[in-house]
Formats: structure tokens, sequence, C-alpha cells
């Protein structure tokens, strides 16, 4: 399974060390295209060693009120952050620099599944130049 986001500053920092970005998978239990993204794409993605150098991955639950500590460092909860992010539909993933800021545009739903393990493998490649060529 996915490491549950608690603290986005603690993770910011993991990613600044090692110069990586952070994907966030935000998802809701009623949701059965997040546990596909999971399942098939998101988990391996994780449990690859080689990613270990690329991507800090993460999961926000948009439904739970469970706390969660912003990247600027702040109490805010799994809900709300999904919500300052503007993220209604999920899955959605979202990938972000050490800072907070966003790297890439968001990939909403499933999209074509054929081309979803792309679509991420883009979007971490496009932090890594962001947080790389800082």
């Amino acid at each position: 399974s996915l490491v549950q986001a608690k603290n986005f500053n603690a993770d910011a920092r993991t990613a600044a060390q090692r110069q990586v970005p952070i994907l966030v998978l935000f998802t809701s239990p009623s949701c059965p295209y997040c546990e596909r993204a999971k399942r098939e794409y998101l988990v391996p993605m994780h449990m690859d060693p080689a990613n270990r150098s690329r991507v800090v991955i993460r999961e926000v639950n948009i439904d739970s009120t469970a706390s969660l500590t912003g990247f600027n460092g702040k109490p805010t909860t799994e809900s709300a952050f999904a919500r300052a992010n503007k993220v209604s539909i999920v899955p959605t993933v979202m990938v972000f620099d050490p800072r907070g800021a966003e790297t890439s545009e968001a990939i909403v739903g499933l999209l074509i599944a054929d081309y979803y393990f792309g679509y991420l493998e883009a979007a971490v490649d496009e932090g890594m130049r962001k947080v790389r060529g800082k």
C-alpha cells in the first residue's frame, strides 16, 4: 500500500535532501478507480527501488479529517489540504516541489489506462527537472 500523508513539511525536507519531487495521490474510500490506480500503477511505482531516487509518494484521502501538517508546517487535515489544492475528483495525482509548488498539471481521473503509467512517469520527470533545475 501507499504511505498516508501525515507531515508534508517533513516529506519536503526528505525530498529536498534527495532533490526529488513529491507525488500525491488524492483518493476516497468509495472510489473503485482509486483502488485500481493504486494497485496497478502507484503501489508498483512506490515499491520499485529505482523510484526511491526519483520521487516521494504519498496518499491523501479527500474525505478524511485526519490531521496533516502542510508544506508550510501549519496544521491542516487531509480534506482541507485536498480543498486547498482544488481537488474534487478522485483519483487525482499532483506533483509538488519541496516548497509545495505544483510542478506539472494535475492528472485527474484514471484517464486511459494504457497511457496512465506514461502520464505518471512524465509528471515525475517534469517534477525532477524543476526540482533539480532550480
